[in-house]
């Protein structure tokens, strides 16, 4: 179906995904990166008693069948900061594949065989802003020549579907005997049994969907970039009873970020964890992306997500909840004023 242009031998056709082309660096080890920067900043104080009590009023006020009234009237016996770290890592890639297009020929300039095709990697294309994904698509130069269509032959035109080429379907009024009830002449079809098709105004073919009519295609090859930015979280768990995947839908204060074209894991955090976690995840991302990718930037951060577990009294029994996060969200599982047939969100 398509010939084979020198460099791009092996190229499938569009639709099947394409083939992802390693960069020309492929395998070659990335310059090391400089030293994370020292921070000395690592904890904030835990949230007041006032803090905890909105947080927890504006959580009963959300919830359709709770009373606000635990939440104002409760008493304080305990506020125990869990706070936890969030280490995160992202890896802007570039990847680049090809594939077989082709579309209607209108007389587009063909310049196949003129000279060799850039190497796709050659072919310049400007990246997006960092970190954020996006997609683009080139014609290779020197890739484009005409060929018959392929699915008409080259005629412009393929056989009606709803008649399949006849021209003609069964009259719906005589079920095409030509005869009425009564024995009269069907007036719809004029006693012939068929009326004209009118997907194709009885001339049994259509226009070539794949060439719009004009039973010839211009055919090339397509350059397929994407962007993506690559992102792995670890959070420690500090076995207070919450939670830990809720941390995702909140924010926390960045203690660290550092960004560069390969980053050195963090090292020397007071959280032995968060250490190993970066060195992991630098690790992977090297072995999981290099290999089929360009590398553009990484950038590697270190939020402290703050959890504080309230401990309180109502009514003379005993009562626990977590407010997690900058945004004060709160976590409970025995709040004592709800109707029974709500449920924890």
């Amino acid at each position: 179906m398509f010939d084979s242009v020198p460099g791009y031998e092996g190229t499938l056709p569009e639709g099947s995904g394409g083939g992802f082309l390693p960069p020309p660096d492929a395998g070659l080890p990335y310059p090391p990166g400089e030293p994370a920067p020292a921070q000395t900043e690592w904890n904030i104080p835990s949230i007041s008693e006032d803090t905890a009590r909105d947080a927890l009023v504006k959580y009963a006020s959300s919830k359709c069948c709770y009373s606000t009234d635990p939440a104002e009237q409760l008493v304080f016996s305990n506020l125990e900061a869990h706070n936890t770290y969030r280490y995160r890592l992202e890896t802007f890639t570039e990847s680049r594949s090809t594939e077989w297009a082709h579309e209607a020929y209108r007389g587009q300039p063909v310049d196949a065989y003129t000279q060799p095709p850039p190497a796709p990697w050659v072919i310049p294309a400007k990246a997006p802003t960092m970190f954020k994904g996006a997609t683009q698509e080139i014609k290779i130069p020197n890739t484009a020549y005409v060929k018959p269509c392929h699915t008409c032959t080259g005629t412009g035109k393929t056989p009606c579907t709803k008649c399949t080429g006849c021209g003609s379907k069964q009259c719906w009024v005589c079920n095409g005997s030509g005869v009425r009830a009564g024995g009269e002449s069907c007036h719809h079809c004029k006693g012939t049994g068929h009326t004209k098709c009118d997907g194709c105004k009885g001339t049994g073919f259509n226009s070539c969907d794949t060439c719009k009519g004009k039973g010839q295609l211009l055919v090339y090859i397509k350059l397929k970039i994407k962007w993506k930015n690559n992102v792995d979280d670890f959070v420690e768990d500090q076995q207070s009873g919450f939670p830990i995947s809720r941390v995702s839908a909140v924010t926390g204060k960045k203690v660290f970020v550092d960004t560069q074209y390969m980053v050195n894991p963090a090292l020397g955090f007071p959280d032995p964890a968060i250490n190993r976690a970066a060195k992991r995840l630098v690790r992977q991302h090297h072995a999981q992306f290099a290999p089929t990718c360009r590398i553009l930037k990484q950038r590697q951060t270190i939020e402290l997500i703050p959890i504080t577990k309230a401990s309180y009294s109502f009514q003379e029994k005993a009562y626990t909840y977590f407010v997690y996060g900058a945004e004060h969200k709160v976590y409970t599982e025995d709040y004592p004023a709800k109707c029974c047939c709500c449920t924890i969100i």
